[in-house]
């Protein structure tokens, strides 16, 4: 799988471009400011219906225009794939001419990942980012994560809702628990299939040993049914729901110290690079799946020798890849089949 066209209509400087991906590597080349990280953020898009960048999808809309539009076909398997985002907020997702239900659809028609200058989030913020990351990797091996996930969030609202009130949250206790608990059975068994992935790629990406944990978001020593019951007084005084796997993480620890207290920025980067492409390698490992991987920039802020490792990794992928930089070229991941200038959101290829 991979895209094979896209167009792109009012996202950021970037007001009308089409372009032919690659099936291997397309190199997007311009300078700071010019519209690359946008052309990526259109990928993602189509792909997840949200940006990698900002969490508010009208800030991506074009000045003086209401909507933001992108189209893409994939090929091996071919989707038409479009994605509309008006400023309301109103957003409209089509694949293969039907409305889609959900943007949780879209993942199955385009596979896309990045690794950003911005992916050191993943080990300096809080337990959000990684929980996100964890999901993504369950999300595809799990066809009933997501159903278990959409019921068990409906009943935590709910029971929220009632604990904001001051009234009884029991009603809403027993799905929240049978969805719980399976939330938590599919994490824990896809983080152990993982870590050898893990532990192979970020010693290679970093020469570092650095330990994946997982805190399920509630004692290891009690059931979730324990944990709500004993917490429930609390949770009235508070207003809200202080245990279950809505506070999962994914802790990583060096020589058993938070990796974020030792670790300097750019090894951050690199650890956070190491989870992407460990959870890549592990997908592809389970059923051929095949990403779109962008890389926003990778040759800055890193070494001759981490950025060659990184190619390493990303060459055993094996997947499309489509790469911006500001230099002309970017040899170390061979010769482009395609290279496109950016300059002020205008697409040009070369």
């Amino acid at each position: 799988m991979g895209l094979g066209t896209l167009r792109i209509e009012q996202l950021r400087c970037l007001r009308s471009a089409e372009l032919t991906l690659a099936p291997r590597l397309t190199l997007i080349q311009g300078a700071n400011g010019s519209g690359k990280t946008s052309l990526l953020e259109s990928l993602f898009l189509l792909g997840r219906g949200r940006s990698f960048r900002n969490r508010l999808t009208e800030r991506l809309i074009s000045r003086d225009t209401d909507y933001l539009r992108i189209y893409g076909e994939t090929v091996d398997p071919t989707h038409r794939i479009g994605f509309e985002y008006r400023r309301e907020g109103q957003y409209q997702a089509r694949i293969d001419g039907r409305d889609a239900e959900s943007l949780a659809e879209l993942p199955a028609a385009l596979f896309v990942e990045v690794i950003d200058p911005d992916i050191h989030r993943l080990v300096e913020e809080g337990p959000a980012e990684r929980r996100r990351w964890l999901d993504w990797g369950v999300f595809h091996v799990e066809p009933q994560f997501l159903p278990h996930w959409l019921r068990f969030s409906r009943a935590l609202r709910q029971r929220n809702a009632a604990l904001k009130l001051g009234q009884s949250p029991a009603p809403w206790e027993q799905e929240l628990i049978e969805h719980g608990q399976c939330i938590d059975s599919y994490r824990s068994s896809w983080l152990d299939s993982l870590r050898p992935f893990w532990s192979e790629t970020v010693l290679r990406l970093t020469g570092l040993e650095v330990q994946l944990g997982y805190n399920r978001g509630w004692s290891q020593d009690k059931t979730l049914a324990q944990s709500l019951d004993e917490n429930r007084s609390r949770d009235l005084e508070r207003g809200t729901t202080l245990n279950g796997p809505h506070r999962a993480d994914v802790p990583l620890r060096v020589n058993g110290v938070a990796a974020r207290e030792v670790l300097s920025r750019g090894q951050q980067k690199l650890v956070s690079a190491a989870l992407v492409l460990a959870l890549l390698a592990r997908l592809r490992m389970e059923g051929g799946k095949v990403p779109t991987l962008l890389l926003d920039d990778p040759a800055a802020e890193l070494d001759e020798t981490r950025l060659a490792g990184l190619v390493g990794l990303v060459r055993e992928l094996d997947c499309q890849l489509v790469i911006t930089s500001l230099a002309p070229g970017l040899a170390v991941f061979g010769e482009p089949e395609r290279v496109y200038r950016v300059n002020a959101g205008v697409v040009t290829e070369l």
